[in-house]
């Protein structure tokens, strides 16, 4: 039964989307409702198989199912998860149906200031059938163990979210929406390269995941075929400098589709770094990566001032999430047990802030029509809860202590600052400079928050309503997991950590208490 929980798991969205395709036009609110009921199955079933994950004992991967797709080539229908799958997939279970819920009138258009609509291009039944077959998506992408379904899945993930942005988005939509593919068709065909050169030179006649580990020796080779992959992902997650589509499409899509696209695809491009680029390629990963802390330092600070001086509240989160993901970046690539494990809970820690920021800045914009922080001003005198659970949701975003954010960005400094990996003392500095993003984010949340939520009251504002019973369910368990994982982390720490010590034991880090603990894995 095991091996069925990932199968059942995907093909549960997969058929929610055709159900709500099918269904008879001007059903829109059955199309809502059947989209809600099926996310919450698939957040179920999660919930359900995350607890009988049996952590570090026996093999590394759970739950693994694997079948003959195409024998000739050797690639299999192969999924599985570590703790760092895992969490990613629960990541992504518990976010859908709060977008879902979110996205009840996003469908709908999107309101400007002036009070005119920008219609979108299709339909809402279509948005909703969209956003669940985008689920299934993300849930394949992390628990493949096949290289070429990874490939599949990275590729085909892009459709979906394509025509979330493209039609339904903002005045901008196309633009956005084509950059966005652009950028990403473009890492991929680099990442298809080095898979098949993969492939062709492992001789394995294989694509599965655990027996291309340690197959590729010659430096020369593996350098190569890093490049491929880590360009693939550097753009996914994104990092500096090809980051410049993140910002367009994050403030064209509608929120709901702004906060899965940075707080799970995104991931997937420093959830490859972790697993792919480290583990199939050491050598190559030790050469580079003095030249890759370089960039995410620069993602850092880059991404922290760039948030200071925007205007628009979107683009404003989505250049905090440049720095963000620096921070991962960081983390993954200093090669300690802490530095990664505080990397990981930054991808799970992030995509609850983040979203829980996106989906309350919705919400305002939703009221006002403007993405402009000067159109707003005294929004916590005639909304408070809005006002309090944006001010939370920004709080978390400049990582303050007692709310999750904190806990990984302390993590992956104190990893990083401590990292025995090669060229330590280098890292010891890009500690320190990162440091300096902490007080740059307080600038950029603080003055948002300033902005929006006090002084006097604009006009327009003054008309607000206050958040109804479906947006506080929307937020609330967002501020609930920020707050509750900011003082107790330790249930995906205790998930988390036998799967970065698989990951360090493949990269041969030197260090005895890493080595030990794999040999027991």
């Amino acid at each position: 039964m095991s091996e069925l929980w990932l199968p059942i798991i995907m093909a549960v969205p997969v058929l929610g989307a055709i159900v709500v395709a099918l269904l008879p036009k001007g059903g829109d609110k059955l199309a809502k409702q059947v989209t809600l009921a099926v996310s919450l199955v698939v957040l179920a079933l999660t919930l359900v198989m995350a607890f009988q994950f049996p952590g570090a004992a026996g093999d590394r991967f759970k739950f693994e199912a694997t079948y003959d797709w195409i024998p000739t080539f050797g690639v299999h229908f192969g999924v599985g998860v570590d703790g760092v799958a895992l969490v990613l997939i629960a990541l992504s279970a518990v976010l859908v149906p709060i977008v879902v819920l979110a996205s009840w009138h996003d469908a709908d258009g999107v309101k400007t200031a002036d009070g005119t609509v920008v219609a979108p291009k299709r339909s809402v039944k279509t948005y909703f059938s969209l956003l669940l077959v985008l689920e299934a998506m993300m849930i394949g992408v992390f628990a493949a163990t096949d290289i070429f379904l990874f490939y599949v899945f990275f590729e085909a993930m892009l459709i979906p979210m394509y025509f979330m942005i493209g039609s339904y988005g903002g005045a901008q939509r196309s633009y956005a929406a084509v950059k966005f593919l652009l950028y990403s068709l473009f890492g991929g065909l680099l990442m298809l390269v080095a898979v098949i050169g993969l492939y062709v030179i492992a001789g394995k006649q294989t694509f599965m995941f655990p027996e291309l580990v340690g197959v590729i020796q010659d430096p020369a080779t593996q350098k190569w075929l890093f490049a491929g992959f880590f360009i693939a992902f550097a753009i996914k997650a994104p990092l500096w400098p090809v980051h410049t589509w993140l910002p367009d499409a994050a403030a064209q899509a509608p929120a709901g589709a702004a906060v899965l696209l940075v707080g799970v695809l995104d991931k997937v491009g420093t959830f490859g770094m972790l697993r792919f680029c480290l583990e199939l390629f050491p050598d190559a990963a030790k050469a580079f990566t003095m030249p890759i802390v370089v960039l995410a330092v620069i993602s850092i600070i880059y991404g922290a001032i760039v948030a200071i001086g925007q205007t628009d509240m979107k683009r404003l989160i989505a250049y905090t999430s440049i720095s963000h993901f620096g921070f991962i970046v960081l983390g993954v690539f200093a090669m300690s047990q802490v530095s990664q494990a505080g990397a990981t809970l930054y991808m799970v820690n992030h995509g609850f802030a983040t979203g829980a920021l996106f989906l309350a800045a919705g919400f305002l914009i939703a009221r006002r029509g403007s993405p402009h922080i000067a159109d707003y001003g005294g929004v916590q005198k005639v909304a408070p809860l809005l006002a309090g659970f944006f001010l939370i949701a920004g709080l978390a975003g400049l990582s303050l202590p007692g709310l999750s954010t904190f806990v990984s960005e302390f993590m992956v400094m104190i990893g990083a600052y401590s990292s025995t990996a090669s060229g330590s003392g280098a890292f010891v500095v890009a500690a320190i400079v990162s440091a300096t993003a902490v007080i740059l984010a307080a600038v950029y949340i603080l003055w948002m928050v300033q902005r929006t939520l006090n002084g006097p009251t604009a006009e327009p504002v003054k008309a607000f309503k206050d958040l109804n019973a479906r947006e506080i369910w929307v937020m609330a368990p967002l501020i609930a997991l920020i707050i509750g994982f900011g003082f107790y982390p330790k249930p995906l720490l205790d998930v988390i950590n036998p799967a970065v010590t698989s990951t360090l034991t493949n990269v041969h880090v030197d260090n005895p208490a890493i080595a030990e603990k794999g040999a027991g894995q």
